[in-house]
This record gives C-alpha cells, structure tokens and sequence, in this order.
C-alpha cells in the first residue's frame, strides 16, 4: 500500500527534481531556487531556499556522505552547497557556458559529473575544485546520469535516445542507440551489485524516455570481456512520456513519474505493476526513493511535491523497526499574506513602498542607506552582492546574502500571485519587458534569448531542438497584452 502523507506546495514554478539523502529531502525548480527539508517532518530548513542560481534550476542530487548538495542551471553552472549551513562550497561553470541539465556524485563524494544541452560532459574533482576532463558524447542534449554502486562506471542518456556506459576516466564501454524512441528523460542503477561468478559483476539500471517506456537492464562486468549491457524488463503501464524514474533503496521497488500526470510503482525483480498514484494535477517530472525509511518523493509541473509512505512487505530493508515521519496529510505551505505595497508589480514600487518592504522584512538598519541611495523597486531588482558592496558599502557579508535571499524570495512570491504564464520568459521567469518571438515558436525576453545565442546554444531553450536560424523578431501583440495587464493590477 502507498499513501500520501504530505503536499509541499512552496515552489512557485515547475518542480524539475527531487532527491533523498538520509536525512534530508532536496527540491528543484524553474523558479531557480533549491528548497532542503528534514525529513524528520518535512519542516525546511533556516537556510533553505538556496538561490545561488540566476535561470532555472534542472536537477540536485546529494553526495553519497550527505554533506554536500549539488545542483544545475540553464545558468551554465553547477553548484555545490554545504548540507550544514546552505553555503557554497564550489560553483562549476561548464564548458563553453552550455545550460546544464543534469548532474550526478560518485559514490565515493570525490567527483561529479555534469552534462550540457550542447552534448558535452564534464568530469569535476571535488578535492580540488578543478576540471578533470570534459568530452563530446554527440550534438544531443545529455539529460540523464547515474554512477554505478560501486563508482567504477556511469551511464548517459541523451535526447537521441541513446544510453552510454563510461569509465571513471571517461571512456565509452558501450553505447545502445535508440534505448529509447525520441530520446531518454532519466535513469538511475539500483543501489545493489552481485556476483554472477568469481569474475563478474551484475548491475540493474532503470531508463525512460519519450517512448512512454520505463526499462530495466542488466549490465554485467567480466574481467576479460568488459561491459555489455542487456535488456530485462520494458514496462508500459503508462500512456504518456515517462519522465523520472528511481530505484529503492532495496532495489525491490522501482517507481516512474509521467506526462500522464501518474506515478507508477513496480515490483523491480518481476516486473510487474503494483501501484498507480493520481494525486498530481500536472507532469510528473520527479521522483525519488528515501535510502533510509519508506518514504518516496515526486515533484510536478503543478508546482507541488507529494510526499508517500510506502507500506508494502516487498521493502524489507526498510522493515527494521525504524519509525516513520509524522506529518499532518493536510500539510502544505500557503504563502504569507501579501501587504498593500505588494499588491503593486515590484519594478513600480516607490521608495516608500521599498522602505516598507525592510520594515516587514527586519532590514530597517538599511532604510537611511536605501533612502540615501534613492532604491525604488527599479532598482531593487538590479540589486547585487556586489553593488550592496560597492556602491552602498553594506560591510556585513551576511547582511549583504539576507537582502539578496529577501529579494529573490519576494521575486517568487509575486510570481505565485496570479501572473499569467505567458507574460514570464521562459528563461528568467520574470515578466517580459522586451519580448520577441524565436524560431522555436516561443516568446522570450530579447536580453535573456540574445545572451542564450551569444553563449553558442544554437537550441531551443523550451524543446532542445536546434534553432532553425537565431534571428528574433518582435512580439508587440504581447507586449501590449502585457502593458495592459500591468495597468489593471
């Protein structure tokens, strides 16, 4: 039996992520933050969003000895935090500053491994907070990473549709094209490894993709003849794009998230369905198994993380008489109350209205700087660390870090407050100002969509595909829909 326990309803865009560490639960979202729970009563934590990210933020995942955290951008960059206090121990920039989709930590917490929209990966040493070694897997978009249990192997799966196993020193040992029609969305190896005999070693590796497919492999290693991977299981209980999928800590339990709005739970040895969940009112874009207690995880693109306790005799590792969270069912974030200069766009605030804002916020050491320096709500969405620095020489780093963090949690929370979709680009998730139409079909912020081109991604943003030319045109009809809407607030 799987129930639902709890709803965390504090992003305010897309959940891209989820991930379990023993302790804790990490969430990921287009709205560029990363959120950290306990997973004692799913409470979030005092240094929790973490907004390290300028664009939206693709997948998180922690490192096998729990203290760090490490998320990615379409920013280009893929940051790793410190569990204990939200702080960031190293920031990658990928090479050739291409979006970055998904990461992954080898099991010994020494390396990571980050993968690019434009068909690159980087290999990245945590020791040393350097670049190891980078490589081309093909022009596809890398969306899927997973090491091996015992850290001597990685596979990727690529929009291609392709899977490709890796050595630590970034060599192919094999490659299975079209693994999946129209291209993969996850995989993830399951936590266990056996021994066919004194010189091999048998691994299981969940994949899906686009096909509307969840897989099962078996990848085997002898000391002579190398890897060779195999299929055992396809699972098709799912009419639409599988997007997610995890094992459990056990490996017995396989779950899948699905653009047809459901999350799926198999028995991962016989491959058979045991349960269809239908709590999610959008995508199902997340999904991930606790490693500690019976507890799965998935996140949507109806901006919600459902939290389900798993009751089944299949997940004995579980069964040790570990107590369970206790979490009200009810429970979910509602948001505060906003005040009467909130009810304005942030960009059309006064000076008062600003003043206001760090009264509520507990900022009133800085009102005299700020009236000094005439910030309205103009400039308060420009503000930086460095010109909070710089020009108005707020000399307490932490200060500096609590204004950036107020700002861009107040950036989220006017977002949450009604704004149609369609007026926020696509890449900063802010409302347009200046927007244009792309090849792709889609209307952008003519700043963000420019430096997206500048930055050699000649894909789309929205679909990955390649951009049949990178010119851009105008978008009046919804500037003036957008200059309308402003009017009527």
């Amino acid at each position: 039996m799987v129930s639902l326990i709890c709803t965390l309803q504090d992003h305010r865009d897309d959940v891209n992520w989820c991930a379990f560490s023993a302790s804790l639960l990490a969430t990921c979202s287009t709205d560029k933050t990363v959120r950290v729970y306990s997973v004692r009563d799913f409470s979030e934590l005092p240094f929790s969003p973490l907004t390290g990210h300028g664009y939206g933020v693709h997948c998180c995942c922690f490192s096998a000895c729990g203290r760090y955290l490490a998320s990615c951008s379409t920013d280009a960059t893929t940051v790793v935090w410190h569990t204990d206090s939200g702080d960031i121990a190293a920031a990658f920039e990928h090479p050739g500053r291409s979006p970055v989709r998904v990461c992954a930590f080898s099991p010994d917490s020494a390396h990571l491994v980050s993968g690019g929209s434009d068909g690159t990966l980087a290999l990245w040493d945590l020791r040393t907070k350097t670049l190891r070694r980078t490589c081309v897997v093909n022009e596809a978009t890398v969306v899927a990473c997973s090491f091996s249990p015992c850290g001597q192997a990685f596979v990727t799966g690529s929009s291609y549709g392709d899977l490709r196993l890796w050595d630590p020193e970034m060599n192919q040992q094999q490659a299975v094209k079209n693994a999946h029609d129209l291209g993969v969305t996850c995989c993830h190896f399951a936590p266990q490894m056996q021994s066919a005999d004194g010189d091999s070693v048998l691994f299981r590796l969940s994949s899906c993709g686009q096909d509307s497919l969840l897989k099962i492999w078996i990848i085997s290693h002898h000391a002579e003849a190398g890897w060779k991977m195999q299929l055992l299981y396809t699972l098709a209980g799912q009419s639409a794009p599988v997007l997610s999928c995890s094992f459990s800590a056990d490996g017995q339990l396989l779950v899948s998230g699905s653009v047809d709005k459901t999350v799926t739970v198999y028995d991962a040895n016989q491959g058979v369905l045991l349960y269809t969940l239908k709590h999610h009112e959008r995508y199902v874009t997340a999904c991930a198994f606790s490693p500690t207690v019976p507890l799965i995880a998935t996140g949507s693109m109806d901006k919600t993380v459902n939290i389900w306790r798993v009751e089944d005799g299949n997940s004995g590792y579980w069964n040790e008489g570990k107590s369970l969270p206790v979490a009200n069912t009810d429970a979910s974030c509602e948001g505060r109350r906003l005040a009467g200069h909130r009810s304005l766009l942030m960009g059309d605030w006064s000076e008062d209205d600003v003043s206001a804002w760090l009264h509520e916020e507990g900022l009133e050491a800085l009102v005299d700087t700020f009236k000094a320096n005439n910030i309205d709500g103009a400039e308060l969405l420009s503000l930086s660390k460095e010109m909070l620095a710089m020009e108005l020489n707020i000399e307490s780093a932490g200060l500096r870090n609590k204004v950036i963090r107020k700002v861009t949690e107040l950036k989220m929370e006017l977002i949450g407050t009604g704004v149609p979709d369609e007026f926020l680009c696509p890449i900063t998730r802010e409302i347009m100002k200046d927007p244009v139409l792309a090849a792709d079909g889609y209307s952008y912020e003519r700043e963000a969509i420019e430096d997206w081109i500048k930055a050699k991604n000649r894909s789309s943003p929205m679909t990955n595909l390649p951009l049949p030319t990178t010119t851009v045109t105008p978008n009046r009809t919804l500037k003036m829909a957008i200059s309308r809407w402003k009017a009527s607030q």
